[in-house]
């Protein structure tokens, strides 16, 4: 298990990536094959929207209230597979690097709905750093929009740095 520092909480409230509104998201990852959703309220806007995650990861969480029935609803019936794992708040479980390596290895199994019992808050960490190179990955920065990031090399030796260090 990997625990984030307190030295490092932060540098990681900085966010990585392309700050977006709703509007913006939507141009932006329609014709993106390979989107990975990371929080509830997002995930529901692309499913709201008809845009398909491969993998998103849910705590049926919205800023730290549980989610409405029909968002939590709409989340349960999406994807093929559903891996329920356990992730404290401020780390990244085995559970959910496990999940997240055998949902990336297995496009079969595609689309994949991670619950986690806990928090999500660092799986964007691990889905960077274990994205192909090709992948779009959005995750809600709460009353500000979404952060839009596609995944390189720069952005995942950034994440191995960060990640090195927990």
């Amino acid at each position: 298990m990997r625990v984030l520092p307190k030295n490092l909480e932060d540098a990681l409230k900085q966010p990585v990536g392309k700050l977006v509104q709703e509007e913006q998201l939507i141009e932006l990852l329609e014709h993106e094959p390979t989107i990975i959703s990371i929080g509830d309220q997002v995930t529901y806007t692309l499913l709201k929207h008809n845009l398909k995650p491969i993998i998103c990861i849910v705590d049926f969480i919205i800023q730290r209230q549980p989610c409405q029935k029909h968002i939590k609803k709409t989340i349960q019936e999406y994807g093929n597979t559903h891996l329920h794992i356990t992730n404290p708040p401020g780390c990244i479980s085995d559970e959910l690097w496990q999940a997240l390596e055998k949902s990336f290895a297995q496009p079969d199994t595609w689309p994949v709905t991670i619950i986690v019992d806990g928090e999500e808050d660092l799986a964007s960490l691990a889905a960077i750093y274990l994205a192909p190179s090709d992948a779009t990955i959005i995750y809600g920065l709460p009353n500000k929009g979404v952060i839009v990031l596609k995944v390189n090399q720069t952005y995942k030796q950034m994440v191995k740095e960060v990640l090195d260090k927990m």
